[in-house]
């Protein structure tokens, strides 16, 4: 259901041009207010955070998605303009809740570009037994054939981390479609350095610590004598 509410909102069709720019903005500004009112709940609640109740199993970056209801009115006046709460195209996560509670954001506008490519596995597979594979570039990791699966070009998501890169999809064994960051990560690791990460390291982590977003729908990536690569074990984001 969230993710038909969020299609809807990614359509376009809710709110005008001006008003939908605003919404699609990180602000630096919100993210804090948002950090010190999570604080003050924390303090206030004997170390607990207004975070929604999710599964075991849920998926690293979507884990701890910050629920509005308990910081408003008491902590701040309402859920910032750019959240998906107020028609936005982000979602408020926490990172690091054990350590050091990090407010972070999800671009759901990611969420419709894999949507498409699931429908039209899903469609293919109703005539055909498998995904159309176009090559194995992992252990557990690969490529699909869009040809095959009726697109003109092959399908890419907008980075939330570099205003120019343009990510691809990749399909799992276990039939998850998800993105590669490896563009991203190459980027930072030579925008930053790799710091105290190792190879084998997942270099994810080093995307989280130097943008305001995290890196959801991906595997576990590290570099290997120079290559970004797929780590073969790991949480799915």
């Amino acid at each position: 259901m969230l993710l038909g509410i969020v299609a809807a909102l990614l359509s376009g069709c809710l709110y005008p041009q001006e008003e939908r720019t605003r919404n699609q903005v990180p602000y630096e500004d919100q993210l804090v207010a948002v950090g010190n009112a999570v604080n003050q709940y924390r303090e206030n609640n004997s170390g607990l955070l207004p975070i929604a109740t999710r599964e075991a199993d849920t998926p690293l970056y979507r884990k701890y998605p910050i629920q509005f209801t308990q910081l408003v009115p008491m902590y701040m006046q309402e859920a910032p303009s750019n959240s998906f709460e107020n028609g936005g195209t982000f979602q408020y996560v926490l990172v690091d809740v054990e350590e050091e509670p990090q407010v972070k954001l999800i671009d759901l506008k990611t969420i419709r570009t894999i949507q498409e490519v699931e429908s039209a596995i899903f469609q293919y597979r109703s005539q055909n037994d498998y995904a159309p594979v176009a090559e194995v570039i992992g252990t557990e990791i690969l490529k699909l054939d869009y040809e095959a699966l009726g697109f003109q070009e092959e399908p890419t998501v907008d980075s939330p981390f570099h205003p120019t890169h343009q990510l691809p999809l990749v399909l799992t064994t276990r039939g998850d479609v998800v993105i590669d960051y490896g563009l991203d990560i190459r980027f930072y690791v030579d925008e930053y350095g790799i710091g105290d990460f190792q190879e084998g390291d997942d270099l994810r982590d080093l995307l989280v610590e130097h943008a305001p977003f995290v890196p959801t729908y991906s595997l576990p990536q590290s570099i290997e004598n120079g290559e970004i690569i797929f780590l073969e074990e790991g949480e799915i984001g």
